[in-house]
Order: C-alpha cells, then sequence, then structure tokens
C-alpha cells in the first residue's frame, strides 16, 4: 500500500511539474494561433472607436465656447454632420482616396467603385501584420472623415444657417477630402513624386479642415458685435468647463487617430511602435499646453485655460503627421512650437477681423503647417522641400474648391441666419429645426 501511494506521488508530481514546463510553450502556442489578420482588424476597429469619441469632444468644445444661445444649435449640427460626413465618405469618398490603381487622371483623381467589404486591406511591407478588413479600415477612415467636417463647424458656429452647413458637408467630404487624401494615401503624385510624409494627418486632415474653415469664416462673415471700432470683443461663453471636457476628450481619442493609421499590432515590433505613438502623442499635447501657459501667464500675468486648450489641441495636431520617428522630448518640443505658433496665429486672426469661435484655424490650420514641416526634423525619408511643396498644393487645392462651394450656397440659398435671429439666438427662434 505504501508503495502503491508512494508510485503514485511521483507520478502526480512528474505531471505536476511537465505542465509546469509546458505551460509557456502552450500560451506560446495558443499566441502564435491569432492570426495578425483578425490582430489587426482588432486593433484598426478599436482605434476607430477612440476616433468617433472625439465627435463627443468637438461638441462639447464648440457648446463650450459658444454663446449660451447657440447650444441647441452647435449639437444639432454636430449630430448631423456625423450622420451626414459618415454616410457621404461611405458612399463615394472611400473609391475616390483609395482609387486602387484605377485613376482617371493619373496619381491625381481616381476611383475605385462602390465600396467591397469582403476585401483584404494589405498595406505592403511597410507594416507587419499586412493585412485587415476590408470593413474595419472604411469604418476608421470614416471616422476621421467626421473629423475633418468638426473642424469647420466650430469656426463658423453662431451665424450660419444649418441646412448650407450640412450641404458643405456632404459635398466636402464625398469629393473634396477624398480628392486630396488620395495624393497622399491613396498613392498618388503627392507621394510618388514629392515623398510627401503625413501619417495620420496633420495636413491631409487638418490643415484641410483649416483651410475650408478660414474661407467660410471669411465668405460668411464674423458675428454681429466682434469687432468694433477696430477691437475684439469678447461675446462670452457658454461653460468653459463643458470646453475643457471636451479637449481632455479629444485628447484621449487622439491616441486612437495617431496609433491607429500604423494599422497594425500584430507582432512584438508594432506594439513597441504603437506604444511609441501613444507617448508621443501625449508629450506633444503636454508640450503645447506648458507652452500656452507661459506665454499667457507672462502676456496676462495670469494662465489663460482658453489658450491652454487650444494649446494641447495644437501639439496634437502638430505631432500627428510623424508620431512614431521623434523621441519623446523631441515630441514635447514639437508641441512647444505649436504653442508659439497658436500665439502668433491668434493675434493675425484678430488683426485681420476672422472671427473664428473656437479657435478651429490656428491650431488646425497653422499647427497643421508646422507639424507637416517638423516630419523633416525626424524621419530621414521626409525632405522640407517635399513637405513644404506638398502643403501648399494641398491648401491651394481646398481654399479654391470649398471657396467655390462656399460662394455658390452664398449666393443660392444664403449662409447666415438673419440678424433678429442672430440677436436673440438661433435656440430660441425656429430656425434651429429650419435653417
Amino acid at each position: 500500500m505504501r508503495k502503491s501511494r508512494k508510485m503514485i506521488k511521483q507520478v502526480l508530481g512528474i505531471a505536476v511539474l511537465a505542465g509546469i514546463i509546458a505551460g509557456p510553450a502552450a500560451a506560446q502556442q495558443a499566441s502564435s494561433g491569432v492570426s495578425p489578420y483578425v490582430m489587426n482588424t482588432l486593433f484598426v476597429v478599436f482605434c476607430g472607436v477612440l476616433v468617433m469619441w472625439m465627435a463627443a469632444g468637438f461638441a462639447m468644445l464648440e457648446v463650450g465656447y459658444v454663446q449660451t444661445k447657440s447650444v441647441v444649435a452647435q449639437c444639432a449640427k454636430n449630430i448631423g454632420l456625423f450622420a451626414i460626413a459618415s454616410t457621404a465618405f461611405i458612399l463615394t469618398g472611400y473609391g475616390i482616396m483609395f482609387p486602387n490603381g484605377a485613376w482617371i487622371l493619373p496619381g491625381v483623381l481616381g476611383y475605385d467603385g462602390v465600396i467591397e467589404i469582403t476585401d483584404v486591406v494589405d498595406y505592403g511591407s511597410d507594416f507587419v501584420g499586412r493585412g485587415h478588413a476590408g470593413a474595419a479600415d472604411i469604418f476608421f477612415q470614416s471616422m476621421f472623415c467626421v473629423a475633418i467636417a468638426s473642424i469647420v463647424s466650430g469656426t463658423v458656429a453662431e451665424r450660419m444657417k444649418l441646412a448650407p452647413f450640412f450641404i458643405f458637408t456632404a459635398i466636402f467630404t464625398a469629393v473634396i477630402y477624398p480628392i486630396q487624401a488620395s495624393w497622399t494615401w491613396g498613392g498618388g503624385f503627392l507621394a510618388s513624386d514629392f515623398g510627401f510624409k503625413d501619417l495620420a494627418g496633420s495636413t491631409v486632415i487638418h490643415v484641410v479642415g483649416g483651410t475650408a474653415a478660414l474661407i467660410g469664416a471669411l465668405v460668411v462673415g464674423s458675428r454681429t458685435g466682434r469687432f468694433v471700432d477696430g477691437k475684439t470683443v469678447p461675446l462670452g461663453n457658454a461653460s468653459m468647463p463643458l470646453a475643457t471636457i471636451g479637449t481632455l476628450i479629444l485628447w484621449m481619442g487622439w491616441y486612437g487617430f495617431n496609433a491607429g493609421s500604423y494599422l497594425s499590432f500584430s507582432s512584438d515590433a508594432d506594439a513597441t511602435n504603437v506604444a511609441r505613438i501613444f507617448l508621443n502623442t501625449n508629450m506633444a499635447a503636454a508640450g503645447g499646453v506648458i507652452a500656452a501657459a507661459f506665454i499667457s501667464y507672462f502676456k496676462e500675468n495670469r494662465f489663460d485655460l482658453s489658450f491652454m486648450l487650444n494649446g494641447a489641441l495644437g501639439g496634437l495636431v502638430a505631432i500627428t503627421a510623424e508620431p512614431l520617428f521623434p523621441t519623446p522630448l523631441m515630441a514635447f518640443s514639437i508641441g512647444v512650437g505649436a504653442g508659439l505658433i497658436l500665439f502668433f496665429a491668434i493675434q493675425l486672426l484678430e488683426d485681420l477681423k476672422i472671427d473664428d469661435v473656437v479657435g478651429a484655424i490656428p491650431v488646425h490650420l497653422f499647427c497643421g503647417v508646422w507639424g507637416t514641416i517638423a516630419v523633416a526634423f525626424t524621419n530621414a525619408d521626409a525632405t522640407i522641400f517635399g513637405q513644404l511643396v506638398s502643403v501648399a498644393i494641398v491648401m491651394a487645392y481646398v481654399a479654391v474648391a470649398s471657396g467655390f462651394v462656399w460662394y455658390v450656397l452664398h449666393k443660392s440659398i444664403g449662409l447666415r441666419v438673419t440678424s433678429d435671429a442672430e440677436d436673440v439666438g438661433i435656440d430660441q427662434s425656429s430656425l434651429v429645426l429650419n435653417t
């Protein structure tokens, strides 16, 4: 009996030891059983959800900056543009942005037809995983498209009718935005002829949105009472706490914006690179806040919350073009540079009497240009000439294309609400639903 018990113990001991030894190997085998395709698809969808969350950030930021009498209209504008932009982009924009070799004008204009959600998207050897679901890519890119429409929304707040804004959003996201995006992300002439580098869209998204917002602000004009006798008059904000919450939501969503653009999370190298993008994105935002805080303190002897919020966003915009290659210190410096540029850009807009309710033009246009140029300082494959020429071409195209649409809308159905509606506030009139 004793020998039997001893033998059983020995057998159990050997079994336990074998399990301990085999455990890591079994785990490794299970891990390797998850295909790169599955990991990449999950990663892209998750980052797309983070970018979708930015829509809430834009809404809260804009609601915080507008006057109390315009809060409902601004909320309506944001929920409407989300639905319109994501639909318009899926109907035509995605096929234009990624022509897949079906160029009508080589490198300039193409169309791959109606989307095919069964395809596997393969971006080649630049990404270790090399492949994710076509539907995941369409979803992710459509969330980017919503972001670009949101940039325009805040600039022209409080004096533009909803109907023409929604029409502009549809045209902008279905045609204007995807055409220029195809020049870079779709393998067009900016990427092939100028070696243009813009990983997540300092130019493709933010400069484009900022340019369209600038032209819109020029066409629609400033709010009544904003500039009086050559002076800039503060018109008040509905809620700076909401603007702060909106900025923090955008900050969070930006991790998905930048990291998701890497499009792969299926290897140790991918995980390392994505983690670095997260860190650099955060450091740039921090640099923008700190620069804005110091500038406002030395200028006004106080910390200007509005300037600090835009400092965070400016830093995020600037690092978006190249969030992988900079060191964390360099990323912080790029954010600091964005904070400095913001100061001069805001002053310039005020001198030119351009009314930008949320500061989107300094944040997205000016800081986007800075971030695009800064790529040449960290990415050996980029040149200052290639970056400058490319951003200039994109700005010129968007200014002309969006300007044409703004002008036609202005001359046809009109852009501005009536003076009475602006005075009492769109929220207090039937114009919330009828404009």
